[in-house]
């Protein structure tokens, strides 16, 4: 996986959590989904870079 890819994923998988714990706590339901989301993005981004380089080799 190439560094940048990397740092794009962890990012978006950081962010992502950030964003559903604060709106978690501000009883925000539906920016919570969306941090949710984000933290998603970033896991299965990570996923398909992973896979890519599995089978590079």
């Amino acid at each position: 996986m190439s560094a940048g890819q990397r740092a794009k994923a962890k990012a978006e998988q950081v962010v992502g959590k950030t964003v559903r714990k604060a709106a978690h706590a501000m009883h925000e339901e539906t920016l919570a989904a969306k941090g949710a989301a984000l933290e998603t993005r970033g896991r299965l981004r990570g996923a398909k870079e992973r896979a890519k380089d599995t089978f590079k080799r």
